[in-house]
């Protein structure tokens, strides 16, 4: 056994490099099962992010089924999910670079099924067999100059639609169009704008006539203060859906106009639905439900009987579970854990037996260089109490001298209606093999906690967030866990809006890294897509009656009171957040005579996806703390040029 050394914090020597991280991993996405074959999209980095859709059958393995010339993603809502379906052996996808639909029967070339040269997006479908269609979600972007246009639409199967034909229109946005078993009644999400689906939807049922069409709508559930999630049939035919009607995301049931809860608990059970074709449950052959819950920083999975009696829970060594698919006598879902990656998992139900399909990685990394997180729960503002992953340094290689307490990186999570998970992720592990301690905070905002947490962003992003990140790492200094002359916090995109709005109204922090982080409100409201074009009424205000609250809470307008070293990560092809707006911040700093790093990026858009820029920020990064708290990292890393950097005596 290696002896152990002895070094200051920040100046370990790891295995976990940049080009490790830069090298990428497989992302694992959208499941779907048919039988025993199970298919899922696959992301790889090595082939410039393509979506690749895989195959799995128990006689024949693991298989790409999709054409180097195709990739597997749709533009519906620009965040897409629901790329895919199948139905009889037949995948039904839509291709990125032109957002058609094909179709691909197995062992063939795809065959389009939309019109060519027409900017219509497709998402979420389903095959009705009963009249030989496809029912989904449409974004008609043909008419310049107003917002796209959603709808669900039918297509025939054999192709030759124009576009498809209007089934249910008139709203601002539809999702999970869900056929019954007999195929007589089709179930849908809807919601309008100012919503977003985590604030209020709608699951409306209709009535389909001889021809296919919608007729005699009713309204289940939900509302503008109702979110609605994943609505699904059982086999008997009864209309099963998540909704938070009681403050949690807790499972229903809709049958003959009446509708119940199946079981109720202080734990969520659905997802913000940045994505089509999320699911958290689902009905095996004799009707039991399969569900997965988040409670108390965890994801989990039980059963449910058919009845809505007792819930089973099942055991797992997983602690992130996702986008779970239940077949008659099996489940497959993706699983991971803070020291193992996410990997497509398939579950015999009878059994137990769990077997791993994919794995997102497989690094040749000892597990002993992970830092295994602690959830915490720490006082905030107003006597409330906020949810954090705290990550310790760790190194089986090193120790730090006696006395010494490690520099404390706070990261802010994009979103913001979103979460941050347990799930190993190499680049926490970057600086905590190195010496650093990480705080992953799941601020107010967060989901995973229940409607109330989630809505305390509501009318003060900016504020709570930025509150949360520092009293998480407050609580920390206060326990003697960090140093507290050494505190960075670090976030990208609309995380990255929170580190600037900490860096810039908040005397805290003694340095900080912004990845293109939005410092100007006004222009993200006024430039972006529909799906989030009214987001921030509830997160900031009504835009333009808000106007002057916009200015307020924008870093760019109050960047003169920016007091700490910061280095600056920016695309200089971002259209979300053009670089003047990060230029002018590194501006004002180096003319306040203060530390500043800006490395711009030529070809990179908003959010970095080549491997050189990736593993260029990282070293960039780790050098410039290095630097401005006074150790000296391992290892060969290109300097950075920081102005106003005190010489070195």
């Amino acid at each position: 056994m290696a002896q152990i050394k002895e070094a200051p914090y920040g100046t370990w020597e790891s295995p976990i490099t940049a080009d490790l991280i830069a090298g990428g991993t497989r992302t694992l996405g959208q499941i779907a099962i048919e039988d025993d074959r199970i298919y899922w999209v696959e992301g790889r980095p090595d082939e410039g992010g393509r979506n690749v859709l895989m195959q799995w059958t128990p006689a024949d393995g693991m298989r790409a089924l999709t054409p180097e010339s195709y990739n597997v993603r749709t533009r519906v809502h620009e965040y897409g999910g629901g790329a895919f379906w199948v139905n009889q052996e037949t995948v039904y996808f839509a291709n990125f670079a032109d957002q058609r639909l094909y179709r691909q029967r197995p062992d063939e070339e795809p065959q389009p099924l939309t019109p060519p040269n027409v900017d219509l997006r497709y998402a979420d479908g389903i095959v009705d067999e009963h009249r030989g269609r496809i029912i989904c979600v449409r974004e008609d972007h043909t008419t310049a100059g107003r917002q796209p246009l959603n709808a669900l639409v039918a297509l025939s199967l054999s192709g030759g639609d124009a576009g498809g034909q209007l089934l249910v229109f008139g709203n601002d946005f539809y999702a999970a169009p869900r056929l019954s078993p007999d195929g007589q009644r089709l179930a849908w999400l809807t919601w309008n704008h100012p919503q977003m689906p985590w604030d209020g939807t709608e699951l409306w049922v209709g009535d389909l006539d001889k021809d296919g069409n919608v007729i005699r709508t009713t309204l289940v559930a939900g509302g503008e203060g109702e979110s609605v999630f994943q609505p699904e049939w059982s086999p008997a035919g009864d209309l099963h859906f998540v909704s938070d009607r009681t403050g949690w995301w807790n499972l229903y049931r809709w049958r003959d106009g009446w509708t119940g809860p199946l079981y109720e608990r202080e734990a969520e059970f659905g997802r913000p639905q940045w994505q089509f074709g999320m699911s958290t449950y689902g009905f095996a052959a004799d009707g039991t439900i399969v569900a997965l819950f988040f409670e108390q920083g965890t994801w989990e999975m039980g059963t449910l009987d058919a009845a809505g009696g007792a819930f089973d829970p099942v055991e797992m060594p997983y602690t992130v579970l996702r986008n779970l698919q239940v077949g008659d006598d099996y489940v497959v879902l993706i699983a991971g854990s803070p020291a193992e990656f996410a990997g497509v998992l398939r579950i015999d139900l009878k059994s137990q037996q769990m077997q791993v399909l994919r794995r997102a990685g497989e690094p040749d990394i000892d597990s002993h260089y992970f830092s295994i997180p602690e959830l915490i729960e720490f006082p905030t503002e107003d006597g409330e109490t906020a949810f954090a992953y705290f990550y310790p340094p760790q190194n089986q290689d090193y120790r730090a001298p006696a006395g010494e307490k490690p520099p404390l990186l706070v990261v802010s999570h994009g979103g913001p209606t979103s979460t941050t998970s347990s799930l190993l992720n190499l680049e926490i592990q970057y600086w905590t093999s190195r010496g650093l301690a990480v705080l992953d905070v799941n601020y107010g905002g967060s989901t995973g906690y229940g409607r109330d947490y989630r809505e305390r962003l509501k009318g003060r992003w900016g504020v709570v967030d930025v509150d949360d990140c520092i009293n998480g790492a407050r609580y920390l200094v206060r326990r003697q866990r960090v140093d507290g002359d050494r505190l960075a916090i670090r976030g990208a995109s609309a995380g990255g809006y929170t580190t600037l709005s900490a860096l810039t109204f908040r005397d805290f922090f003694h340095a900080g890294a912004s990845y293109f982080g939005v410092s100007d409100l006004e222009a993200l409201a006024r430039d972006t897509h529909k799906f989030e074009s009214r987001y921030l009424d509830s997160m900031v205000g009504p835009y333009p009656e808000a106007r002057a609250l916009y200015r307020e809470r924008s870093p760019i307008h109050a960047s003169d009171r920016l007091s700490c070293p910061i280095i600056f990560f920016q695309g200089l092809e971002d259209r979300v957040v053009p670089p003047a707006q990060a230029e002018t911040m590194v501006d004002v700093l180096r003319d306040k005579g203060l530390p500043v790093a800006y490395l711009p990026f030529a070809g990179e858009q908003h959010g970095f996806r080549r491997g050189e820029t990736i593993r260029r920020t990282l070293e960039a990064e780790l050098y410039f703390y290095g630097k401005i708290f006074g150790f000296d990292p391992a290892g060969e890393i290109e300097p950075v040029e920081i102005e106003n950097l005190p010489a070195e005596t």
